[in-house]
């Protein structure tokens, strides 16, 4: 399923949170966009869970392969910065929403981007959590019970936290689902707390550059 499909599956007026860019920069400047910049340092510790957007034209270039994506990324940044393989492989993801939000103006009063190490945190008083979700790639259960019991106070059913993921899904996926969705409802209800406020606005079709949680 693509974004498009994703987004008509829910009722037109619902709201969708997504932990992935939206609004790519011509030049990543110091590390990315503002909001990753505002993200990080929010997050302080944790700061290392927000990665540095790289530049549209780097992002569009996945289907050159990951040197010359790279190579791209680094001649479109100052200082010049290339990225992982596990930000490469969601270039794809990154540009279906891109594409989209550029098209249809609409959606941008519907989708958002979020993340939820920093939704985890205002859930925790504005601390960001100490505890990793993993280690050495695997899920950590001291992290998970910390995340199972901010949801659980936030009004999530511990019967539904301790069910198990769907399909395709692992544990810290399914929480950070959750913490996507409750920052959803803080969105809709106007309280959610947007990082950098005001907000940034990209160069091609003004799409809005904020981590709203």
């Amino acid at each position: 399923m693509n974004f498009a499909e994703l987004v008509g599956a829910f009722e037109p007026d619902a709201i969708l949170t997504v932990d992935m860019p939206i609004g790519l920069p011509d030049r990543a400047i110091g590390g990315g966009r503002a909001a990753d910049w505002a993200a990080r340092d929010f997050l302080e510790s944790r700061r290392a869970s927000v990665f540095p957007v790289p530049s549209r034209q780097a992002v569009y270039a996945f289907e050159q392969g990951y040197a010359q994506a790279c190579a791209i990324a680094r001649a479109t940044s100052d200082p010049p910065k290339a990225f992982s393989k596990q930000a490469f492989w969601i270039f794809p993801r990154i540009q279906q929403i891109d594409v989209l939000l550029r098209r249809d103006p609409a959606l941008r009063r519907r989708v958002f981007e979020v993340h939820p190490e920093v939704s985890f945190a205002l859930m925790n008083g504005g601390a960001a959590l100490h505890e990793r979700k993993k280690v050495k790639g695997r899920v950590h259960e001291k992290g998970m019970e910390v995340r199972k019991e901010l949801l659980a106070k936030q009004g999530y059913a511990l019967s539904f936290l301790e069910a198990k993921p769907p399909k395709g899904a692992a544990q810290d996926d399914f929480y950070d689902a959750c913490a996507c969705a409750w920052s959803g409802r803080r969105i809709l209800a106007g309280e959610a707390r947007v990082l950098p406020e005001p907000p940034e606005a990209d160069s091609e079709g003004g799409l809005p550059v904020a981590i709203p949680a």
